[in-house]
């Protein structure tokens, strides 16, 4: 489901597909993992095997397969070390007058970097699996939010990833 997603809404081409594990190693994991990681790797997808929670924001894959309690707790450690690091950098940028300075002259890039890392533009994850494209938005999330997670289910009834999930697990 995360693979036609991935394809239809992100335009990657033949993602790369985890599993979330506690080692990259063949036969790691809890229970859940053990079971899965075989039938993903029969299966006809573009499986790269586990995926430690470092490998997740270095690209390791381009979908992730994981119990929706671990998901959710690796995306709100991401968004807590996003702000962190967005923090820590504003402080130390404005620490000195140099530094005010050479922040000045970096404030697009950094501006830049701001916005990849704020979850309102993307709106929210989707829910595959379900009859219809359903987008899980942030507790906290305000009109820009909603706006792009609107724009998330238009893309998913669009490029027609629920007929394809149908269609796929048939």
């Amino acid at each position: 489901m995360g693979s036609i997603y991935a394809e239809r809404v992100l335009g990657v081409s033949n993602p790369r597909v985890a599993i979330v594990s506690n080692g990259e190693e063949e036969g790691k994991g809890n229970q859940l993992v053990q079971e899965t990681a075989p039938i993903l790797r029969a299966s006809n997808l573009n499986f790269v095997g586990n995926a430690e929670g470092r490998d997740i924001p270095a690209g390791l894959a381009d979908v992730v397969v994981t119990d929706g309690f671990t998901g959710n707790v690796i995306i709100k450690l991401a968004e807590g070390v996003s702000r962190l690091l967005l923090d820590v950098l504003k402080e130390e940028l404005t620490s000195s007058n140099l530094s005010k300075m050479g922040a000045l002259l970096a404030k697009p890039a950094f501006d830049q970097v701001k916005s990849r890392l704020d979850y309102r533009e993307y709106g929210g994850a989707p829910l595959l699996g379900v009859d219809g494209p359903v987008i899980i938005g942030h507790g906290r999330s305000d009109a820009r939010a909603i706006r792009n997670g609107i724009r998330m289910a238009a893309q998913t009834v669009e490029n027609g990833v629920v007929e394809a999930i149908v269609q796929g697990m048939t």
